[in-house]
């Protein structure tokens, strides 16, 4: 797909520095992917929170730890 964006050069430049791309269609790319990984790692605690694990009291845990 092609596209037109008016994007600060500074911040062109910043994302090339720090996905070390040659291109800016590479840099958006990675940056893009990048974004979108951490959006589903946040969408996937939001869910995990909603459904917590509830374990037993850790008194039998921290017993065999101090034994160790």
């Amino acid at each position: 797909m092609k596209v037109t964006a008016i994007i600060a050069d500074e911040l062109v430049q910043n994302m090339k520095e720090y996905t070390h791309s040659s291109t800016v269609t590479e840099a958006i790319t990675i940056a893009l992917k990048d974004w979108l990984d951490l959006y589903a790692v946040k969408k996937l605690n939001a869910q995990i929170a909603q459904r917590s694990l509830f374990l037993e009291p850790a008194d039998k845990i921290r017993a065999i730890n101090r034994q160790l």
